[in-house]
């Protein structure tokens, strides 16, 4: 479709960096304002209002997505999502690690990326190791721990999706949403908050449709992307430092968006705040989430945005997997976390704030 917009000067990669710039933006103002992540979702001491935040988007986002793949827009057929010999183990493995990390960081990674975005220095940090061991794991010395970790898979034939199911897309992407909106209509939230999580939840399928279709062109082709923060953090990262040999893309406009959404909104309504780390303890502490997060995110085939936010739209067993798995991880390590399992990697017992709180 790109095509027909007859532009002289730009093309369809170039026009995905400005339309990922907006997306981003507008996700980076309201997870800003309505403290949107999944981790607090999980495992966070408020995490029944939190949970109805983050379900009323995914709600959305499904039964926008679907829209979108009934109206021929957009197919997931190609997708990586949809790969037919799933990477079981790579998934469920990288899903266990990204899911502790994110709880040794006390945030998920979109969460982190706002935070960076308020003056957080803790979690500036973070994403920057983050980014390092996500590039090290796509192409570098890791490389190897993720192909044969993919190697183990299992054929899935047509059901990498649940739309193979009996019942069909729209019976699952109804059962998902109904759920999903069960119960956040009682997880204590006003009103505004979940309308706030609505136009978060309109940012996946805007995503999906605008790259992969009103962006969309025969001649220079882009990948249909969405809100993801693993693949785009370590572009950037690659980007920033090579930029006069690499074109920036979705991803760099993606990330670079949710900063400036997020520095605008807490500069507007409050937020904004120069934070940094209190020991030497939980510097080492958020060093090892990052790394996890890193390694987890690549294995698991995205975090809990990538995976989650737009991949479980899509309907993909995949995803489905990785956010589960995730969940688990944060579970499993806020457990560890409580019996004092890592008291050495640990801040001091001074209460202090932390991201995502």
């Amino acid at each position: 479709m790109f095509e027909t917009f007859a532009f002289e000067t730009l093309t369809a990669p170039q026009a995905s960096v400005y339309f990922a710039l907006i997306i981003g933006a507008l996700f980076g103002v309201l997870a800003q304002i309505t403290r949107f992540c999944f981790r607090r979702a999980v495992v966070g001491e408020d995490r029944r209002a939190a949970a109805g935040v983050w379900l009323t988007a995914l709600a959305v986002a499904v039964l926008g997505t679907q829209a979108a793949v009934t109206a021929g827009w957009i197919s997931f057929d190609d997708h990586r999502f949809m790969v037919s010999d799933m990477p079981v183990l790579a998934i469920a493995v990288g899903g266990l690690l990204f899911g502790a990390g994110m709880v040794l960081t006390r945030g998920c990674v979109s969460r982190l990326t706002v935070l960076t975005g308020s003056g957080n220095l803790r979690a500036a940090f973070v994403l920057l190791v983050f980014a390092v061991v996500a590039h090290m794991t796509l192409k570098g010395v890791l490389a190897p721990l993720r192909t044969s970790l993919g190697a183990v898979t299992v054929p899935m034939g047509d059901y990498t999706t649940l739309a193979a199911l009996p019942g069909g897309g729209w019976l699952w992407s109804g059962v998902i949403a109904i759920a999903a909106l069960g119960f956040a209509l009682r997880s204590g939230n006003r009103a505004g908050m979940l309308a706030l999580a609505v136009l978060i939840g309109l940012l996946v399928p805007a995503a999906w449709v605008g790259t992969g279709f009103i962006l969309y062109d025969d001649f220079d082709p882009i990948a249909m992307e969405s809100l993801s923060f693993t693949s785009p953090a370590a572009d950037t990262l690659f980007w920033s430092i090579a930029s006069t040999s690499i074109a920036p893309g979705f991803g760099t406009g993606l990330l670079g968006g949710v900063l400036l959404g997020a520095l605008a909104a807490s500069l507007t309504f409050g937020g904004f705040q120069w934070q940094s780390f209190d020991s030497a303890r939980q510097t080492g502490r958020y060093t090892l989430g990052a790394a996890l997060m890193g390694v987890g995110g690549v294995l698991a085939g995205g975090c809990t945005l990538g995976a989650g936010l737009s991949g479980v739209p899509a309907l993909s067993v995949a995803a489905l997997l990785a956010i589960a798995t995730i969940a688990l991880g944060a579970k499993l390590a806020q457990a560890l976390l409580s019996q004092d399992v890592f008291a050495d990697a640990a801040p001091s017992a001074t209460r202090h704030q932390l991201p995502a709180e």
